[in-house]
């Protein structure tokens, strides 16, 4: 999510799909109380720095702040097979 938001398109750094999905992965292994935190998230998403890391969950946690705070219309999904 955070890689659509507006803060990182501005940002010189792009995200992947997968990237992503290691990032997501590397933070729930790595929680606040791990020592050295953002360098092994760093090395779980692989080509990314520990400040580019850093930001991407400073943009995530904005993110989630903002759709919380009900910034963002709620999507209007139809359940698949619907007949509606």
């Amino acid at each position: 999510m955070a890689s659509n938001s507006p803060n990182t398109r501005n940002s010189t750094s792009t995200w992947t799909v997968k990237q992503n999905k290691q990032f997501e992965r590397a933070l729930a292994v790595y929680d606040k109380e791990t020592p050295d935190r953002w360098q092994n998230i760093a090395r779980a998403v692989g080509g990314k720095t520990v400040e580019e890391v850093k930001k991407h969950y400073d943009v995530l946690v904005k993110d989630i702040r903002d759709i919380e705070a009900g910034k963002y219309p709620h999507p209007n999904y139809h359940p698949t097979g619907s007949s509606d």
